[in-house]
């Protein structure tokens, strides 16, 4: 259980550099101050809801797009999050796509290079100390 918290608590702090990039790489891309937890709340439970979905409808109906998964569940967790007044406005396909891809970028590199870090090497670490010293005891 703490390690999924963990690692949603990962994907919040990505999402939410996701989202600034693409506000500040792309004039189509706006995060509001007002919305923007509320934002990145929605990008990150859409994201984990969305993505074992969109996978297993690719798998089942269309193969070929199994790579895009990542894509494709972004692509939807930021239409859901711009559906929510005050928080994020996409606009034009240059908007939607580049904001699709750094915050797809931002969530697939962070998050394998922060799960390794947090998640493997320290959490576990600090497990595994934790059972040597009660074998000690």
């Amino acid at each position: 259980m703490i390690r999924f918290l963990l690692n949603f608590a990962i994907n919040l702090v990505l999402a939410a550099l996701g989202l600034l990039l693409a506000n500040a790489l792309f004039d189509d891309v706006t995060v509001h101050a007002s919305g923007f937890v509320v934002a990145v709340l929605i990008v990150a439970v859409a994201q984990a809801v969305l993505a074992p979905f969109v996978f297993n409808m690719a798998r089942k109906y269309a193969s070929a797009v199994l790579g895009g998964v990542g894509l494709i569940s972004t692509l939807l967790a930021l239409w859901i999050a711009s559906l929510f007044d005050g928080g994020l406005e996409i606009t034009g396909a240059a908007g939607w796509a580049g904001a699709t891809l750094v915050v797809w970028l931002t969530l697939a590199l962070g998050g394998w290079l922060l799960g390794w870090l947090i998640l493997t090497r320290w959490w576990d670490r600090k497990r595994e100390a934790k059972r040597i010293r009660a074998a000690t005891r």
